[in-house]
């Protein structure tokens, strides 16, 4: 049997305001496999970010708890979930969230930089991934000088700089016109054979979602498998 990299145990996500809450999850199970690439799909509200910032522990559930491997990084102190969060976890999201007045490696290699990696071996290790996304000749220009395309693939080289071994995007093409869209997705699928990525995918595109290996639509605070691709 494949091995389990991430599973959500009974995960429960309840928001209350005086007497009245609004449950989004309650006892919600879900196993990733290692070197898998899952979708997350279904209507706008019905919770896939909200599930999304569940798993890459940028949240905390009301109850359950989320595992990577045999570590419960629900109950993890602040200090240590944030160490494991930039060595294990790389995200990309529906907004680039660049720096607008650092460089496209400056932005790559921002994780590394956090990390305390030196300067040179941060700069070298981003100049890297930023080949491998196809921004060779961009390396040094300015966010706010770059398409929203080139934008989102220094997001990319950015949540692969630390060489994590989990990928969490957030409708990754929202932003973006269809045929660069159909662009970035593709490069991420390449990305995550080329870097044995598990990966996690939100998406409103029925066909980026039949790509995956699985797709699951959140719906009625719970999950339900809508097919596979590969």
């Amino acid at each position: 049997m494949a091995d389990v990299t991430i599973r959500a145990e009974n995960l429960a996500k309840v928001y209350r305001s005086g007497e009245s809450e609004l449950a989004i999850f309650r006892g919600l199970q879900l196993s990733v496999q290692k070197g898998e690439s899952l979708a997350l799909t279904g209507e706008s509200g019905a919770g896939k970010s909200t599930l999304l910032h569940l798993l890459g522990a940028l949240d905390s559930p009301s109850d359950g708890a989320v595992y990577y491997g045999s570590t419960d990084v629900t109950h993890l102190p602040d200090a240590e979930l944030a160490v494991f969060r930039n060595q294990t976890i790389g995200f990309v999201w529906q907004s680039h969230h660049l720096l607008p007045e650092f460089t496209a490696v400056e932005n790559a290699a921002m994780p590394l930089f956090i990390r305390g990696i030196s300067q040179a071996e941060a700069r070298a290790r981003a100049l890297e991934l930023l080949a491998e996304v196809g921004l060779k000749d961009r390396a040094h220009h300015r966010a706010g000088e770059l398409s929203g395309g080139e934008m989102q693939r220094v997001a990319l080289a950015r949540a692969l700089s630390g060489n994590p071994s989990v990928l969490l995007a957030d409708e990754p093409t929202g932003n973006l016109d269809p045929r660069t869209g159909e662009k970035i997705f593709g490069l991420l699928q390449d990305l995550h054979r080329t870097h044995a990525l598990t990966s996690v995918i939100v998406t409103h595109n029925p066909a980026f979602a039949a790509r995956c290996d699985r797709a699951l639509r959140v719906e009625a605070g719970g999950l339900v498998e809508v097919g596979s691709g590969g």
